[in-house]
This record gives structure tokens, sequence and C-alpha cells, in this order.
């Protein structure tokens, strides 16, 4: 076998570099000079060790497989997909079979078969050695390209010009603080639940880098973050901002929150802090998935603002306090419109039990819902209790 080999080693591996560039997409795409120099190359080194697989009937050594390794990550440093370089390694090893064997009858069948073992061990070894080369360099360009977008996110928040000397910026980011339910499989009792929620962050950087033309950035964990959408041109509109989030959402597989600002870069800190307390506020207000701008709780947002006034405002309903039932209802009237009969289907009692919880609270705050300067009042006592209550520490 290796006789057979050895006598045209050089023609076979251009054989083989020129039946890649014809049957594998990506490698006719590849510069002529890298086909003839490291391609070549490796396939010569390839026929080789099989030759010396043959000769010594025995599986190829670590240092045989150095070569190979470091083309792999060379390849991955070029962005050639792993599955295009499987692709290659593959179809030599076919073409060499054919060549070996093109000419075998039945009486060649035991060495037919032992030449096969050899073969497989090949594959197996050759296939173990690119695969972990290549997911070595790609983990390592990986960690540095993570390494570089954080610290252009840092830089961007913190409006760190120095940092951002050289930096290539878009000229304005869509920012978008987003707040992520957990995923069914991210429970702490789940064997996979960490996995879990990686894959889902990776799905929902995923979602909006679709509507990006160049590299999204973000700093997000788990329970979710900010996402800096780069724009060009115009950018999109507020209905394409909500079918955004709403598709990252289908694609995390969990409900999402975000409240999104547009910014310059020089502006974007602001806007990420203003997008950041929009959120709380969505979140505080116990508002549905899906995007938010200030526009939509404009008197929410002001009236969680700290002042004096808010322990004040909070109070009014203090005499309620000793009766949830009576909080309970006053605030699903207000969530459904002041419609009774949503408010008792919402609560799963009588309308007329309603009616009764309404009256009592009237008698003992002194504020009734149907008088408009009353109601205004109301809203902003609820708004107050909402936002001290988010504002206590977790164990009280």
């Amino acid at each position: 076998m290796h006789e057979l080999l050895e006598g045209r080693l050089v023609r076979l591996a251009r054989q083989l570099v020129s039946a890649f560039a014809e049957e594998i997409p990506l490698y006719r795409r590849l510069p002529r000079e890298e086909l003839d120099g490291d391609i070549t190359r490796i396939t010569e080194h390839n026929l080789r060790m099989i030759c010396d697989m043959f000769r010594d009937r025995r599986a190829p050594t670590r240092a045989e497989l150095a070569p190979l390794r470091s083309s792999a990550a060379r390849r991955a440093q070029e962005g050639v997909p792993l599955d295009a370089l499987l692709a290659a390694y593959h179809l030599g090893v076919t073409r060499v079979w054919e060549h070996l064997f093109a000419a075998a009858g039945p009486g060649d069948l035991d060495d037919v078969l032992a030449a096969n073992r050899l073969i497989l061990s090949y594959t197996g070894s050759v296939t173990s050695a690119v695969c972990a080369a290549y997911l070595e360099e790609r983990e390592v360009m990986l960690s540095q390209e993570q390494h570089a977008m954080h610290a252009t996110v840092t830089a961007l928040l913190a409006g760190d010009r120095a940092a951002l000397a050289g930096v290539r910026l878009a000229p304005r980011y869509l920012v978008v603080a987003t707040a992520l339910g957990a995923h069914a499989d991210e429970g702490p009792d789940q064997p996979g639940g960490a996995i879990a929620g990686r894959r889902k962050l990776h799905r929902l950087r995923a979602a909006f880098q679709r509507h990006a033309a160049e590299q999204v950035v973000s700093v997000l964990d788990a329970t979710g973050g900010l996402v800096l959408v780069p724009l060009t041109g115009q950018g999109p509109g507020w209905c394409e901002v909500a079918d955004m989030v709403q598709a990252a959402g289908r694609a995390a597989g969990v409900p999402v929150w975000g409240a999104a600002e547009w910014a310059e870069p020089a502006r974007v800190p602001a806007a990420a802090k203003l997008a950041e307390e929009v959120l709380e506020v969505v979140r505080s207000f116990g508002r549905p998935p899906g995007a938010y701008r200030l526009t939509d709780v404009l008197l929410e947002y002001q009236l969680t603002r700290p002042s004096e006034a808010m322990v004040g405002l909070a109070g009014l309903l203090d005499p309620l306090l000793g009766n949830p039932d009576l909080l309970r209802t006053l605030k699903a009237y207000l969530d459904t419109g002041l419609d009774r009969r949503r408010t008792a289907e919402l609560l799963h009692v009588h309308p007329n039990t309603v009616d009764y919880r309404l009256r009592r609270a009237v008698s003992l705050t002194g504020l009734d819902p149907m008088e408009p300067a009353q109601l205004q009042r109301i809203g902003a006592a609820l708004a107050a209790r909402r936002k001290l209550a988010g504002d206590q520490p977790a164990s009280r």
C-alpha cells in the first residue's frame, strides 16, 4: 500500500487539491496561492502519514498529527467553516481508497479489510485532532471578541472617549434594556439549567443581530441586561423595535421586556440610564412582556421619581392595609378601566362584592374613584406604594 502511494504522492496531492476546489464550494473560493501553498503541503503530509501508517501498521502518532492541528487552527483564523474542513479530509480519504483498491479482486479481501481498519483509525485520529484544534482556536478568538465587545460596551456606557479611540462606532445605537423570564429548562433543579440559560442568551443575541448590519454588542446575564444595536441611516421605527423585541422573545423561548431609546455614541450613557429606569417602571407596574419607551409610561415614571411627596402619597391608602381585599379590589378596578364586571372576573367574585368593597374603601380613605380629581390621587398613591415596595430590601 505504501509503495503504491509513495510512487505518485506529489501528483496525487495536486489531484486531491483540485478535487477539493471542484467539489467543496468553500474551497472553490479560496485564494489560488493558499490552495497551491498551505492546502497542498498539508495534503502531501497526510499522504505521507498514510504511507507510514500502512508501512508500520499503526495509527498516526501525536507528532504526525501536529501539522494537522496547526493547519486546522489557521483555517479557524481564516473563517473556514469546520464542516468544509472535515469535508476535505473525508473526500481525500475516499479518493485515496479508490486509488488504492480500484483493481482489487476477491483474493484481496483480507488485505482490503486490514487496510480498512487502518483507514478507519486514521480517519478517527485526524477528525479528533482537527476538530479539537479548530474549536480551541475558535474559543480563543471568541474570548478575544467577547473581551473586545465587553470593553466597547463598558467604554460606551462610561462615556470613556479615550478607551474608544480607534474603535469604529456606529452613527447611532438602539439601546435596549431587557428583562428576561426563566426558561423551563433553566430551573436550579434542572441538570442542564446553566446550559439552558446560555442557549437562551445565544438565541436572544442572534435575534437582535438579524436586525443589524454590524455586530450587536451586549452585556447580558440570564435575567437580562443591555443590548446595543448599531444603526445606519434612519434606523427602525417604533413598530419595528416592538417586532424586534417580540421576535427576541420567541427566539429565546421566554417572556422578554425591553425598554428602548435611540442615541448617538456620546448619548449612550444617558440613553442606557433612561431605558433601565423605564424598564424598572414597566416591571414594577406589572406590564406585560413587550417593547416600551418613555412615552408609554410617562405618568408612572414621573410618579415614581424620588421626592418628599412619595411617602405622603403612599400613605393615602394606609387605611386599607388592615383589609388587603379592599386594596386589591381598588387596584384591579383602576387596572380594568373602572369596569366593575371585568374587576369581578379578575378577582373571581360577584360584581356586588366589588361594589361593596369599593364603597368600603371610599369610606375608609375618603377617595372616590368616580371623582376625576380623586381618581388621579388614587392612581398616584398606588404608583407610590409600588415604588416604595420595590425599594424595600428582599428580606423584608
